[in-house]
């Protein structure tokens, strides 16, 4: 009886995650002795006892269909007993005990256009976000960009010949779904220009109440045109998150004219060799270029590759520019500083060395 209680309780939320781990997992967890690389995008883990289990990763586009879930069920099914998972850089990860069932997954892969890789000292899938596929607030497309750049990087992917991991992100724009604040380069897309505010439209949608109040800088306040309640809005201090445009249709970011891709570099989540690091500004704003966005492809591909000519063994991107210093990471990369790249954040003593880490 308290068992079957245990999964009413367990009905409203999510199930507890060891009820869908692979048996290895569960016999071992916590008991993990070591793992290793064995080739690009296939590494182990051997436990105490002497189990192993082998994981062979592959990348896969954020956005699926029901008829690709299904392939990688069957190939699941097929050769690791129904279990695999996603990553968070939305990788999938196919886990085996039986080492021999290895290269044919490897191959069925590759047939269904799935490159393997993305382990150790290699590019690993990009994590992004919407984009003009779905978000409301983007300035820029997400998996359009994400697609035409690791075309161009896809060798970076399958092998392991960079001087150490890479992660790459995009956000379509500075509410940073993704993860671009702490990665090695991310691509960032932004606006440049406040909301337009329809005057005719907006007391007929909108609550004025609500979209004053929805504004993080207080950049929004009541106003009266023509004998009719609106709203206007103080541009200097628009931070262009979109926030009134969640709440009121009459009030669109979007500019085809001004949005673009900013280029970011130098985070990192890692706590090895260099304390966890925030991306800076690189690259201030390059246009909009569907449907391959050439320019942004360029700045990507030029900053990996000059990370990868110039970085000691292991060095996160963000650690070999502050070996050598920004200035020359910006002259070697071809970028000219602008007003942009000067640090005014209002509360800078959230920029502020807090960390445990003391360099003598």
């Amino acid at each position: 009886m308290a068992e079957v209680k245990q999964e009413r309780l367990t009905d409203i939320g999510p199930p507890h995650y060891q009820k869908y781990l692979p048996p290895v997992i569960k016999e071992n967890y916590g008991k993990w002795a070591y793992h290793e690389l064995l080739k690009p995008g296939v590494y182990v883990h051997v436990a105490e006892s002497g189990d192993k289990i082998f994981t062979v990763r592959a990348a896969s586009p954020r956005l699926v269909s029901i008829d690709k879930i299904r392939k990688y069920a069957d190939l699941a099914d097929k050769y690791c007993d129904g279990y695999l998972r996603f990553t968070s850089r939305n990788n999938v990860e196919f886990l085996l005990t039986d080492e021999s069932k290895i290269d044919p997954l490897v191959k069925d892969l590759h047939e269904l256009g799935h490159p393997v890789g993305g382990l150790g000292n290699s590019i690993s899938n990009i994590v992004h976000t919407q984009g003009w596929v779905h978000c409301h607030s983007a300035a820029t497309d997400a998996s359009g960009i994400v697609k035409c750049v690791m075309d161009e990087l896809a060798d970076y992917f399958t092998s392991m010949k960079l001087p150490g991991k890479l992660r790459i992100a995009l956000a379509c724009c500075l509410n940073m779904c993704g993860a671009v604040h702490c990665s090695d380069i991310a691509i960032l897309g932004i606006h440049r220009r406040p909301p337009r505010v329809f005057d005719d439209i907006l007391p007929k949608q909108c609550e004025i109440p609500s979209v004053v109040a929805s504004c993080p800088t207080a950049a929004i306040r009541p106003a009266t045109k023509d004998g009719k309640k609106t709203v206007e809005v103080i541009e200097e201090n628009c931070m262009f998150c979109a926030n009134c445009y969640t709440v009121c249709p009459a009030m669109p970011l979007n500019d085809p004219l001004n949005d673009g891709v900013s280029i970011w570099v130098g985070g990192k989540v890692s706590n090895a060799r260099h304390e966890p690091m925030f991306s800076k500004l690189a690259i201030p704003f390059i246009p909009n270029n569907p449907p391959r966005w050439p320019e942004v492809v360029d700045a990507v591909k030029n900053l990996v590759e000059l990370w990868a000519k110039n970085a000691r063994k292991y060095e996160r991107m963000g650690e070999w520019i502050e070996r050598i210093g920004w200035p020359k990471f910006f002259k070697m990369a071809g970028i000219e500083f602008q007003k942009e790249h000067i640090d005014d954040f209002k509360f800078a003593g959230l920029t502020y060395k807090r960390s445990t880490h003391i360099t003598y």
